[in-house]
């Protein structure tokens, strides 16, 4: 529940709609409900500025669906990440304001319309097979309100492809930067702009790659000031942190 959820409860308490007693048991539910196999967070949109997000991995589709129903008693985008088509489907049985991003294997619930930011983030990969990772991490940071500039396919062992987009790079406020292999864009990308970078590795990669660790150790040595690093394959908290950052 926010602050607007909160005024609308009052105002419904005063004018009669709702009950003190029903409206004592919905204020209980304020900082989490306990619904058994998970405690949903309500108060997290008013502690951390958006609401919980669902991590559907490793949770039955009735799971997921149960934790959807609760969040959509509140005024609230949804969004579940790591989500298959059965989960999709799942939650098109509860609403049909349901959107799958299937690259990206995120079900996004609109219950708001966010007005985007002028200011751009950046989301830019080696390849195309580092592509999922992105799109996890631009409809992570859409969804937050952001606008996003998609630049793919352009890493270092074509790296002209990289320099004609520079104009690009330099107007983006937040930039994430998404690679396999060796992850070496992340450092080139960084000493080409001045705004923070977002790196994150991938497990794109032959066996010496170690599914994303060579990445990962090359992100976290870089010489390029100005990047940060998330873990392995994290496009959603990628997307989440440049959003943060690009609201500041």
């Amino acid at each position: 529940m926010d602050a607007q959820a909160l005024k609308k409860l009052l105002e419904n308490v005063k004018s009669g709609e709702v009950s003190v007693d029903d409206a004592v048991s919905e204020l209980k539910k304020l900082p989490f409900e306990d619904i058994g196999f998970a405690k949903v967070d309500h108060h997290r949109n008013l502690r951390n500025g958006y609401p919980e997000v669902i991590y559907c991995q490793g949770k039955t589709v009735e799971q997921i669906k149960a934790i959807v129903a609760r969040l959509m008693e509140r005024d609230n985008n949804i969004m579940a990440t790591r989500a298959g088509r059965e989960v999709y489907e799942g939650i098109l049985e509860l609403t049909e304001d349901a959107v799958y991003y299937e690259a990206a294997r995120i079900v996004v619930i609109k219950k708001r319309e966010l007005k985007l930011t002028e200011k751009v983030i950046a989301v830019v990969t080696a390849g195309t097979s580092d592509i999922p990772v992105a799109e996890e991490a631009a409809v992570t940071a859409e969804t937050m309100g952001n606008t996003v500039n998609r630049i793919y396919d352009v890493g270092v062992a074509g790296i002209h492809r990289l320099l004609a987009n520079q104009e690009a790079l330099m107007q983006a406020n937040v930039l994430i930067v998404i690679a396999g292999m060796e992850g070496a864009l992340a450092s080139v990308v960084g000493g080409l702009v001045d705004k923070p970078v977002v790196a994150v590795p991938t497990s794109v990669g032959y066996g010496a790659n170690f599914g994303g660790l060579s990445a990962l150790l090359t992100m976290l040595n870089s010489c390029s000031t100005g990047i940060g690093v998330v873990n392995i394959d994290n496009g959603f908290g990628a997307g989440y942190l440049a959003s943060m950052i690009n609201k500041l």
